[in-house]
């Protein structure tokens, strides 16, 4: 595994994000603890000493688990970096306690606002709210190590908060090949690159889109690189930028942590006909996507409907590229589109700025 120096720490350059762990058969929001440990002692048996949770991950399993894995590791061996995020709580003393005690430590390496987006800046830049001034207290406890944010935002957005709140130790955005036009996470790079904050890293393969491609996107990157996989693409796509410190990836097996790990013992950023290729790709694969989730499931904690909304976007993209949607396990019993008041709370909180409302009353015209 290679590392990167930040502030006199060696952070590996690969991290575990605990958003994506096997869940148990029936229930999304339990992690299975068998599988769970073996992604996690594959992690560490690789070198990765970075994990990555929130309080709203698996509705606060992902905590729980973590803090049980982790366990049997020393506790000065690994990097541990949660979230508070406002649209699940604004008490954030409450849920910094409560996270504590989940994770089972007395503090937390790295400490992130979680999703800065156009919905969230105002709770987290009111001044009467004081979460940045309850950080930096929990920092100078000791209770914290580095502050930082994690952003969806627009980069209008993303410019308007750090004028704000310019001194954050890192931030973490949504990076890929597809997003660094599709959601302009060129620019929100290069603003971060701008002011001295370095990068982590999340959605690398968006939501696992990137790992399978197929149609014409495929064809281009096999006719480049016939025994290269389509998750090494994306990896050494993000290997060429020098201010990306940390790359999380949401690891579900100790198969994908192995592949994963070996790119980052090897890094080999994309030469210039490696670029052309993987730009052809991307807008080829721009052009049949249908519509991008990530499958981060935010929405459906906001929907009084009960959808399984990224369920059923995956069944839509499926139908649209394939014709069918028989491999979409689960797709048969959930409940129909059909169902879909229209009201739009789902909208407010997906990071992709999907019109969910529309997306659904397509879907249910078919």
């Amino acid at each position: 595994m290679r590392y990167k120096d930040f502030k006199g720490k060696s952070i590996s350059t690969l991290g575990m994000g605990a958003l994506r762990l096997p869940a148990e058969a029936g229930n999304p929001d339990r992690i299975d603890r068998a599988k769970g440990q073996a992604v996690i002692d594959a992690a560490i048996s690789h070198g990765i000493n970075y994990f990555d949770t929130a309080y709203s991950y698996q509705k606060g399993d992902s905590e729980r688990f973590l803090g049980e894995a982790l366990a049997k590791y020393p506790r000065d061996s690994y990097l541990l970096a949660t979230k508070f995020y406002v649209a699940y709580s604004d008490d954030i003393q409450a849920v910094f306690e409560a996270q504590l005690r989940r994770c089972r430590t007395d503090r937390f390496d790295f400490y992130l606002l979680h999703c800065l987006d156009e919905t969230t800046f105002g709770p987290y830049t009111d001044p009467r709210r004081g979460y940045l001034d309850y950080l930096l207290h929990q920092r100078d406890a000791g209770r914290i190590g580095y502050i930082g944010f994690s952003s969806h935002a627009a980069p209008e957005t993303l410019e308007r908060f750090l004028d704000i709140y310019g001194e954050f130790d890192m931030a973490q955005i949504q990076l890929n090949y597809l997003d660094w036009t599709l959601l302009d996470a060129k620019r929100q790079y290069e603003i971060l690159t701008e002011r001295g904050i370095p990068v982590w890293v999340m959605e690398p393969l968006k939501g696992g889109r990137l790992a399978a491609l197929d149609g014409r996107a495929a064809e281009i990157l096999r006719a480049a690189a016939p025994e290269r996989s389509d998750a090494s693409w994306a990896l050494r796509f993000l290997q060429g930028l020098d201010n990306v410190q940390t790359v999380l990836s949401g690891m579900s097996s100790a198969g994908q942590v192995s592949e994963n790990a070996a790119l980052f013992d090897d890094p080999r950023p994309l030469g210039a006909q490696e670029q052309t290729a993987l730009e052809r790709a991307s807008a080829a694969l721009v052009a049949s996507l249908g519509v991008p989730c990530s499958g981060c499931r935010y929405c459906c904690d906001a929907c009084p409907a009960g959808l399984d909304i990224p369920l059923l976007i995956k069944g839509y993209n499926e139908r649209n590229i394939s014709g069918s949607t028989w491999k979409i396990e689960g797709l048969s019993g959930a409940k129909a589109a059909t169902a879909c008041l229209g009201c739009g709370a789902c909208r407010r909180r997906c990071p992709q700025k999907i019109d969910i409302p529309e997306v659904m009353r397509k879907i249910a015209s078919l």
